[in-house]
């Protein structure tokens, strides 16, 4: 087919995905490939071990795919004029006013220094408020004094999503805000807190709970009805599982965390999805906006947003910046391919240069951090498919 995708190549795609799907390697997987108006779609296995089998609709916990969802929200709020990127935080979020600032991040929590700057939304977009994941806490023998005591909170800032675990929005950012910072504000990328912390921020922005701001400003606008922080349509929602030594185990059955709604709607990894709720998504940001958001934030959101400094001084080293830099909450490679995956078995891109779109669900916990074979083999498969 002329600028889409091939039927050999989709035949080779299928194949790909019955090669990966087993009940001791992905139970259950869910994959679209969309070029312009061709969307392909295959639905491979069960939801749960022995159980029903996946269907196109099927749901799944998207992690951090959850990322761009916040940074798009933020943007339309800031297009809406409820929030300014370039402005301190402080108004809409006392509790991160006047931070104190570890000397060390493995430090004690009371050897700081008075904070250089105040908090903006950028900071927070970018990952660089001074507060995440960083290589340091992964490395070190028993955990660094301040990762102890985000736990300690309950926070799930340094963890898989914990949506049965974390206390509601204002006890979360109360709980973070007694907390020194790690970095500097604008001094580091450091992964994950800073969307945990724009959910709260949108919440207040605008006057209603993050799942009514995401509802209202995104998934009705462009039809996401599978979307949000939880289900009671369980059945539809494929069992989480972890590799482990012994084979699968549940880490999330289908009635477990996602069943019920959440005292704290985490934007840095707590929503459900489905593999066209995605693509709408994806196409949103391809077409420059909608009328969701506007076209000069969604060029920011995928582009380059970090200066070398901050590369240089990446939570997770200088090398997870080769080829890729940051956007707004995900990651955009050297030829302008975007997107953002989860570790609990999804990812999504979305490819300009080819209006391509690839999404891969399953519910297979990620091992390391790199990138699971199955989604990297059917993302080849994918771009050998184009005409």
């Amino acid at each position: 087919m002329a600028d889409g995708l091939t039927s050999e190549g989709l035949d080779r795609l299928h194949h790909t995905v019955v090669e990966h799907v087993g009940d001791e390697r992905v139970p259950g997987l869910v994959a679209l490939v969309s070029r312009g108006d061709q969307v392909h779609v295959e639905a491979e296995g069960s939801l749960s071990i022995g159980g029903a089998p996946v269907a196109r609709d099927s749901l799944f916990r998207i992690a951090s795919t959850t990322k761009p969802i916040t940074a798009a929200t933020t943007l339309a709020l800031a297009d809406e004029g409820l929030l300014r990127l370039d402005e301190p935080v402080d108004v809409l979020l006392p509790e991160l006013a006047d931070r104190q600032v570890l000397r060390r991040v493995d430090g004690p929590l009371d050897d700081t220094v008075p904070s250089d700057r105040a908090i903006t939304t950028r900071d927070l977009l970018t990952f660089t408020f001074g507060f995440g994941m960083v290589m340091e806490m992964f490395t070190a023998r028993q955990p660094l004094p301040v990762v102890a005591a985000a736990d300690a909170l309950q926070l799930g800032t340094f963890g898989p999503p914990a949506p049965d675990t974390q206390p509601d929005p204002d006890i979360w950012i109360a709980g973070l805000g007694s907390l020194p910072l790690m970095a500097q504000p604008g001094e580091r990328w450091m992964y994950n807190t800073g969307a945990s912390v724009l959910g709260v921020l949108l919440a207040r922005a605008a006057g209603q709970p993050l799942a009514d701001v995401m509802r209202t400003r995104l998934f009705e606008p462009l039809g996401m009805r599978d979307t949000a922080f939880w289900t009671s349509q369980t059945g539809r929602l494929a069992t989480c599982y972890q590799p482990t030594s012994d084979g699968l185990v549940v880490y999330d059955p289908a009635d477990g965390a996602w069943s019920r709604p959440p005292a704290f709607c985490d934007g840095a990894g707590g929503l459900i999805s489905s593999v066209d709720d995605l693509l709408a998504f994806a196409r949103m940001l391809l077409g420059g906006g909608g009328s969701v958001v506007s076209r000069q934030a969604v060029s920011a959101m995928t582009s380059d947003q970090l200066t070398g400094e901050q590369k240089a001084r990446g939570g997770f080293g200088s090398d997870f910046f080769v080829g890729r830099s940051w956007g707004f909450c995900q990651q955009v490679l050297d030829d302008g391919v975007f997107g953002w995956d989860g570790g609990l078995g999804t990812s999504w891109v979305a490819d300009p240069n080819n209006d391509l779109v690839i999404i891969v669900l399953t519910q297979r916990m990620w091992e390391s951090a790199q990138l699971p074979s199955v989604h990297t083999a059917i993302q080849k498969a994918a771009y050998r498919a184009l005409a």
